[in-house]
């Protein structure tokens, strides 16, 4: 028998609240105490870890982005929108076989052993970056920090020329609200999709001119097999999913540094273990992606009828919202969720997804998060935050982050 519970109908998640985006956790703790597996709407609304996780695995459950389950009407308009054109091709919401083939070409750019190769690359990119602040006494962690290291480690992977990417670390920026479930008003539909199709325009140019070139980067190897004709990618795909690994590749990490230095601040025991003993980065790491996930939530559809965990059955086409920030406080899963605790053993995470859609770049990002933290407390260690009360959130909930914050030492 389903365990369900039916609350009633107020908004137990007001996702566009600005209190909800300064703090969703209060949110989180009352759902998986009162309710874990809550109906919400047409949907499914998961708060605990051991579900989540089961459905983040569960090939059962897919993206379905078209809508071709249950609502093709309601999405066919919205889907000529440029942002969800773009969006609809990359293989963050595509299903197999399209998702496989497309993760199998892209996936041979993070291998271990690449990745580990890149590490004096962003080792130099901290120093340099640190070089450029500790001087003045002061920065915007976000601006000057958290932002620009990310977005160069990923133009080097990716292969942008270097007389390219200043234009990334001012001009360039991508939105977070074509991933949001609350719909977006016609302006902000009119100001996403201008970004997206200036972005486009620029990966456009690029193509054309990097389309004869050598190199070991992953567009000149995605362009080579574009132009292959056994049909593995086409000309929209690539643009897609580069623009999905350029924008996926520096946001979520520049939220898990913004995000957790101010995690750090609020606990200043815990920047001040960090202080004494910077060995701890790697842990902190894992600690701060749980403490405050830059992910906090994800969306499936059942491809079919499905038993959750507590006997609720999901059935084909109803849509299941997984709450990663709320799995990552369970009790269950972890002693004292909402303390933070960068020696905590055994710490794992749903921050990067699970199943065939595990973030590909997440070796990636914490080895940046790593580095980031080690020589913040070496070089910084007398470091304090403007303003940890009340920090700038952006307005979106899917990708969790600040848009400032302000460092003085």
């Amino acid at each position: 028998m389903a365990m369900a519970e039916t609350l009633p109908k107020r908004p137990l998640l007001d996702l566009a609240d600005p209190k909800f985006l300064a703090d969703p956790y209060p949110a989180y703790r009352f759902l998986r105490e009162r309710a874990p597996v809550w109906r919400s709407g047409s949907g499914w609304v998961l708060s605990r870890h051991a579900d989540i996780a089961a459905v983040l695995k569960d090939p059962r459950f897919g993206h379905d982005f078209e809508g071709t389950l249950s609502d093709t009407r309601e999405r066919s308009d919205l889907l000529e929108e440029p942002v969800y054109r773009g969006l609809r091709l990359s293989m963050l919401v595509r299903d197999p076989p399209d998702h496989t083939r497309l993760r199998g070409l892209v996936a041979k750019a993070f291998t271990a052993r690449r990745l580990e190769a890149m590490r004096e690359k962003i080792e130099a990119l901290v120093e340099t970056l640190l070089d450029a602040v500790a001087p003045r006494g002061r920065m915007d962690v976000i601006a000057d920090f958290a932002r620009p290291l990310p977005v160069l480690v990923i133009c080097d992977l990716l292969g942008i020329p270097e007389a390219d990417r200043p234009r990334f670390l001012s001009g360039y920026r991508v939105s977070g609200r074509a991933l949001d479930p609350t719909p977006m008003t016609r302006q902000e539909l009119d100001e996403v999709n201008a970004i997206a199709v200036r972005n486009r325009g620029y990966f456009e140019e690029l193509f054309e001119r990097r389309k004869d070139a050598d190199g070991d980067d992953l567009i000149t190897a995605l362009l080579h097999v574009r132009d292959e004709q056994d049909g593995r990618l086409t000309h929209d795909e690539l643009a897609a999913n580069i623009g999905l690994l350029f924008g996926a590749g520096h946001e979520t990490t520049t939220h898990l540094i913004g995000n957790g230095l101010l995690a750090l601040h609020r606990d200043s025991g815990q920047w001040q273990k960090l202080v004494e003993d910077p060995t701890l980065a790697d842990n902190a790491v894992e600690e701060l992606l749980r403490f405050d996930s830059s992910v906090q939530l994800t969306t499936r559809k059942a491809f079919e009828d499905v038993t959750l965990l507590d006997g609720t059955i999901v059935r084909r086409g109803e849509s299941v919202m997984c709450l990663p920030g709320a799995a990552n406080r369970d009790p269950e899963a972890y002693a004292e969720p909402d303390r933070l605790d960068i020696t905590r053993k055994n710490v794992r995470p749903l921050s990067f997804g699970g199943g065939i859609h595990h973030c590909l770049g997440a070796q990636l990002a914490r080895i940046e998060g790593e580095i980031a933290f080690r020589r913040l407390a070496q070089r910084l260690p007398g470091l304090r935050l403007e303003d940890i009360e009340h920090p700038a959130w952006r307005p979106t909930i899917t990708l969790r982050g600040l848009t400032r914050l302000p460092a003085r030492w």
